[in-house]
């Protein structure tokens, strides 16, 4: 399947998902939010992809909203057309959350507004050091979306979110690493080969710990220890009837690289 202002490639279990309106930035325009929603749809249920990779065409990652859209009211007429039930960027945002696979943001550029929001509801984001991140919505008359109000004081706290929301700042890629929003920087040449060295190393690991992981680690704000140790019982249950586990212990006893099936 193709899409107008969406890339999809898979190799070696990593799918790769590239926002592709590189000459306005790769702000939401269009169709471009239904494509997304339905792109990672389609990557969350294919049994040959374990890990997601959310990147942009050009020089930015994603710059937002396409405020020429709604200047022209363009984009309301466009979102009538989406689920009465929810907006697409609300089913994008639970896509991310709720697929048992990881997805790690590779951020080449500007990531502002809504697409610094897609970045934040990623597991993982690893940036350029060309790259830029802003909360702009006030600065535009509009509110945070995307999930900003839930992502990002859970990754930097709230006063630091309090601040980044409120006066709308851009940071640079090295103040975002030392504040927690990104988990790595790296030369702006050099991004496309990080993001495929971590998401290959998490490819070839087993894929059923794996997503348990992720299901665990989303509920860290709301589980005391009991429930984290109930959880991490009941996930050990289930990988101890897996046949990974066995390739697991083998591939270590025969000192080689496991080959893992999900299974």
């Amino acid at each position: 399947m193709s899409w107008e202002h969406v890339l999809l490639d898979l190799d070696d279990h990593v799918a790769t998902i590239t926002l592709n309106r590189p000459e306005r930035m790769n702000a939401f325009g269009g169709r471009m939010r239904q494509e997304i929603v339905a792109v990672l749809e389609q990557v969350a249920t294919d049994p040959e992809v374990r890990v997601v990779v959310i990147t942009g065409a050009g020089k930015a990652f994603c710059a937002g909203g396409d405020v020429n859209e709604f200047a022209s009211g363009e984009t309301q007429a466009l979102e009538k057309e989406v689920s009465s039930e929810r907006h697409a960027m609300c089913r994008a945002v639970l896509a991310i959350n709720n697929m048992e696979k990881p997805v790690i943001a590779s951020v080449n550029g500007v990531a502002a507004g809504g697409g610094c929001n897609l970045a934040l509801a990623c597991d993982i984001r690893i940036a350029s050091d060309r790259a830029r991140f802003g909360q702009v919505f006030t600065r535009r008359g509009v509110h945070p979306d995307w999930g900003g109000i839930y992502f990002l004081p859970r990754l930097v706290g709230y006063a630091k979110a309090a601040e980044l929301i409120f006066s709308a700042e851009i940071i640079d890629a090295h103040e975002a690493l030392s504040i927690g929003l990104v988990n790595r920087v790296v030369p702006h040449d050099d991004l496309p080969a990080a993001t495929k060295e971590c998401s290959t190393r998490i490819a070839h690991n087993a894929p059923i710990p794996v997503a348990l992981a992720k299901r665990g680690l989303q509920n860290f704000g709301r589980w005391d220890l009991s429930h984290a140790l109930d959880y991490e019982a009941y996930a050990l249950e289930l990988c101890m009837k897996s046949r990974d586990i066995v390739e697991g212990f083998a591939s270590f006893l025969e000192k080689r690289d496991p080959v893992f099936q999900g299974k």
